[in-house]
């Protein structure tokens, strides 16, 4: 079986991250999104594995390399423009041959990673399985409707009225039917080749299409408002080190709190769950719970909580920050102060008040 990973969007809801740097890059407790995911699949037993990548190629490949480090072998497979998952599913048929695979967005996170799941699917072996979960706001999603007896029975992209609030989970698993199944369907409104629709016309083909509905933590890490959720539920796993890392007598640490080597702590709070990146600079500062501060980043007489700051990144004297993604070499101070005035056109008999 093999694993077909999907790193070549735009990450248009990240930007302007994004505009710079690859959406599946972004680290969540300092580790990129795409790592939790390249993991799972190790772990499920697959070691081939191809990724598909777009315009920001050159880093996926510096981050990723032969795949060595995650027990995998990688090939990377180009991509002109997003152009839908089916299309990815298209254009890596050389690399896929007639194997099983499973299809795995890179910027996708669960919980609990996907062995069972892989597992299940060797032993029963459908020409597709889907992953499903509940969410409150169905219409962002592909959505799936189930019959009676729990099978799937439809599905639908981003649909406007959606007939269930079961989402499609950014995890799939195919016999290679699916291959005359993305050769069959025609590209969407969008101009996208929908897997949505592929699967679809397997139902439509009688083939066999199972779902499973998880329970567990899933998110699209597709905006900042999921980023920071990912990174609190990942933190909350964290286990307390300070090894190797300067910490003097009149710094706090609270709770579980992960200092990385080289880092230095002086006159400092920093109240866990938290992550300190190597060779930072905490001083004077306040560094609260759900934090993670990336690697050589400095942070001098501020406050910051709930938050992600990405490599290089520096905030001083600036009072409170918080839930925000701060990008890679990015400088935060205080705003100068200007002069205050009051320009005033009063009718007559006006009463102003003025808060000095």
């Amino acid at each position: 079986m093999k694993a077909l990973v999907l790193s070549g969007g735009a990450g248009t809801r990240l930007r302007p991250i994004t505009h710079t740097s690859a959406k599946q890059l972004v680290p969540v407790a300092n580790k990129p999104v795409l790592f939790y995911g390249l993991e799972a699949i190790a772990e499920a037993g697959i070691t081939e594995v191809g990724i598909i990548v777009g315009d920001t190629a050159a880093e996926i490949r510096a981050a990723v390399g032969d795949g060595s480090r995650f027990g995998i072998e990688v090939t990377y497979i180009p991509q002109d423009e997003p152009l839908g998952l089916a299309h990815a599913v298209l254009i890596a048929r050389r690399f896929l041959g007639d194997d099983d695979f499973v299809m795995y967005l890179g910027d996708n996170f669960i919980v609990g990673g996907i062995a069972g799941l892989v597992e299940e699917f060797r032993a029963d072996r459908p020409d597709a399985q889907i992953l499903l979960t509940q969410v409150p706001d169905p219409s962002a999603f592909g959505v799936a409707e189930l019959d009676g007896d729990g099978r799937v029975a439809a599905l639908e992209e981003k649909p406007k009225e959606p007939k269930s609030d079961l989402a499609l989970v950014g995890v799939y698993l195919f016999t290679p039917v699916i291959h005359e199944a993305v050769r069959s369907i025609a590209p969407s409104w969008r101009g996208e080749l929908e897997i949505t629709h592929a699967i679809q016309w397997l139902i439509d083909q009688k083939r066999d299409v199972r779902s499973t509905t998880i329970r567990g933590y899933w998110k699209d890490t597709g905006n900042v408002t999921d980023m920071l959720e990912v990174n609190r539920t990942v933190l909350e796993t964290v286990e307390p080190s300070v090894e190797g890392a300067d910490v003097d007598d009149e710094s706090e640490i609270i709770g579980r709190v992960r200092i990385e080597a080289g880092a230095k702590v002086t006159g400092s709070r920093i109240v866990g769950p938290a992550i300190i990146g190597a060779r930072s600079v905490i001083s004077g500062a306040y560094v609260g719970p759900f934090t993670s501060v990336s690697e050589d980043c400095r942070i001098e007489d501020s406050e910051i909580e709930y938050s992600i700051v990405l490599r290089g990144a520096s905030i001083d004297g600036v009072r409170r920050v918080e839930a925000s993604l701060i990008g890679h070499d990015v400088e935060v101070t205080p705003a100068p102060r200007s002069p205050s005035a009051h320009r005033l056109v009063l009718g007559d008999h006006s009463k102003v008040q003025i808060s000095s």
